[in-house]
């Protein structure tokens, strides 16, 4: 590739490195070396890891409603730079009618949607990409004609060991008439873009039952693995991982402070300082105070560490998303707003973006080129 009029080949590129993604998919139309270059997997690697590494966002999805009292769904981009932020366009027939659309996670500017039901679809908001997952390769019945199949769990995110991104799915069958609070039989199958299609992962045990939470707070992907709140089959509370890569569960032991399962308590599972966090709060009160514990070794439950506490904080539901070099943590308040809170200057900020009261989520965000239609060209990680 030579570079641009007096530019040398390498300050060319660096400069391109720069560019938001909307330029780079204007200008692939200036010339055939230029197309070449911006659809080039390397060249979208380095891409995203600029923007991974200085150009953070935090992605805030809410429920706005409408004059006529409907509601619909609304994204926002949070700069960490300046605070600044910009409602996202999404155009998705999905997105404009489910209201209750939860947001099942990101990847390399890929983010995952679902109403939890049939619908899942993955878009790439910076490219305006987009597609609806195939309907499902499970039985809609099992042999027993008694139990009825539900999604029980959903997850998305990298599989390190084959570079693929990867959608799973537990599918439960439950008694028709009977108790729901564990399956009689657990399913799972796995969606790998670039295939556009799903396949059952056979001769897998789902090691714990994952509990339902109409406000998605755990739901975590980290370390290659997606991560969700669950009750072991001895009435243990566990987090429960699927390996992308193994496709294999696993059970993670809770810190022992947590022996007893207590509804009163909630809790949220984010990443911090490249580790899983686990922040425990209260559920109700006009003044919260928020425990943050730490796995400083994956997987082993000996290694939660209690960190510190934030609070007692008034106005403040719940914790969303670590952010601003995990200094600050980005929470939603009791009255339908987002808020940012310093650890250092135990400051807490407006963000300025309002919706209805406990229908906030997000999640870190980069800007990429990753194609979704192209997801079998694989990154350079």
């Amino acid at each position: 590739m030579q570079g641009f009029g007096n530019l040398p080949r390498d300050l060319f590129l660096e400069v391109c490195l720069r560019l938001p993604v909307e330029s780079l998919t204007r200008f692939r139309c200036v010339c055939k070396s230029w197309y070449a270059l911006f659809k080039n997997p390397k060249f979208i690697s380095m891409h995203l890891s600029y923007n991974s590494s200085n150009n953070e966002f935090v992605l805030i999805k809410r429920c706005l409603l409408t004059c006529l009292g409907k509601k619909v769904n609304m994204f926002s981009l949070v700069s960490s730079k300046d605070f600044s932020f910009a409602n996202v366009a999404v155009d998705l027939p999905l997105y404009k009618k489910e209201p209750y659309l939860q947001l099942l996670g990101h990847c390399d500017g890929i983010i995952c949607l679902s109403n939890y039901r049939d619908d899942i679809v993955l878009c790439n908001p910076a490219t305006k990409e987009s597609t609806v997952l195939p309907k499902s390769c499970l039985p809609c019945f099992s042999s027993n004609p008694n139990l009825i199949p539900r999604t029980n769990a959903l997850g998305f995110g990298y599989d390190l060991k084959n570079q693929q991104y990867k959608v799973v799915r537990i599918v439960s069958y439950l008694e028709e008439f009977g108790d729901h609070s564990l399956p009689q039989l657990s399913m799972v199958e796995v969606y790998t873009m670039g295939t556009d299609s799903w396949r059952e992962v056979k001769n897998v045990k789902v090691s714990a039952n994952v509990q339902y939470c109409p406000i998605p707070c755990f739901d975590t992907y980290f370390n290659g693995a997606f991560h969700w709140h669950a009750m072991d089959y001895n009435n243990n509370e566990v987090i429960l991982s699927f390996d992308m890569g193994e496709e294999e569960f696993q059970n993670i032991s809770m810190p022992d402070f947590l022996s007893v399962y207590d509804h009163s308590i909630c809790r949220s599972l984010l990443v911090w300082n490249g580790c899983l966090a686990l922040i425990v709060y209260p559920g109700k009160g006009i003044e919260k105070s928020f425990q943050i514990c730490v796995m400083e070794n994956y997987g082993m439950k000996e290694s939660w560490t209690k960190k510190l506490t934030i609070g007692p904080l008034a106005g403040v539901e719940r914790p969303l998303i670590f952010w601003q070099n995990d200094e600050e943590i980005v929470m939603e308040g009791t009255d339908g707003q987002a808020v940012s809170y310093n650890f250092i200057t135990k400051d807490i900020k407006n963000l300025r973006i309002y919706g209805v009261p406990k229908s906030f989520q997000s999640l870190t965000y980069a800007n990429s080129l990753v194609s979704i239609r192209r997801g079998n060209q694989c990154l350079m990680k």
